[in-house]
């Protein structure tokens, strides 16, 4: 086994070549061993450069109608209005405590994303 860093994009492409060629390997095997500590380099080293932040309140209210099909008129149950759910899905209405309780409760979205801040789109 000749594991080393993942400094650059070399080692990381290298990395990943390794592990496509490692992916049939038997369990508690040397190449098996290799395989997860070569996957665990792998993994610091995305989260160090191809961080993926989490979407805001409203691309995760959006993901989650299109997931199960939802239309806006869907969501007067949860937020008010329909004029209510239009100026939130267009950014021209801020989430209040309640309607994070909702959206939370009936659609499962994570409390942590519809907590996240963001802009509005108000002149």
């Amino acid at each position: 086994m000749n594991i080393k860093p993942i400094k650059n994009e070399q080692d990381y492409n290298d990395a990943l070549q390794k592990i496509e060629a490692l992916m049939s390997a038997t369990p508690n095997t040397p190449e098996m061993d290799e395989l997860e500590v070569l996957t665990t380099l792998v993994e610091a080293y995305e989260e160090q450069h191809y961080k993926i932040d989490a979407p805001d309140p409203i691309e995760a209210i959006k993901f989650r109608m299109e997931q199960e099909g939802l239309k806006q008129k869907d969501l007067v149950s949860i937020v008010g209005s329909k004029s209510r759910v239009s100026e939130i899905l267009n950014k021209k209405r801020k989430l209040t405590i309640e309607m994070i309780r909702n959206l939370h409760k009936q659609l499962h979205i994570p409390i942590e994303s519809l907590f996240l801040d963001y802009k509005t789109n108000c002149a």
